[in-house]
């Protein structure tokens, strides 16, 4: 019996730790927006070349595309009576505008998925 407690005390008052990483999407190709030409690309295009949007946006007569790959990556620590979990996310993100026409007029993008870290919340 004694040592049936022991094991469940030793189990229930163990320190554990997590890591974890996740990826939403996958990640544009930076490379490939300089295939992209505003007022001449089209719709159809900018699908071929980057795949589906995440999300497609109507602006009036106009649309826009967006594109977002994101990394999350937590991380875990409980020791006895105290826990800390934090998670640390980035997302890379590209917008291309689209006139009535189906034409494109600009894209804007931003690539911060790579600076994700595992860290604890003290950390910071």
């Amino acid at each position: 019996m004694s040592s049936r407690l022991l094991l469940a005390a030793c189990l229930l008052l163990a320190p554990a730790c997590l890591l974890d990483r996740s990826t939403t999407n996958g990640r544009p190709d930076p490379a490939a927006l300089s295939t992209l030409t505003p007022g001449k690309s089209t719709a159809t295009d900018v699908v071929r070349i980057l795949g589906a949007p995440s999300e497609v946006v109507q602006l009036g007569k106009r649309s826009a595309y967006r594109y977002e790959h994101s990394v999350a990556k937590r991380t875990g620590l409980w020791l006895i009576v105290i826990g800390s979990l934090n998670t640390d996310t980035h997302s890379d993100r590209v917008w291309a505008f689209f006139d009535e026409h189906g034409v494109l007029t600009h894209v804007a993008s931003s690539f911060e998925s790579d600076r994700a870290e595992f860290r604890l919340s003290w950390s910071d």
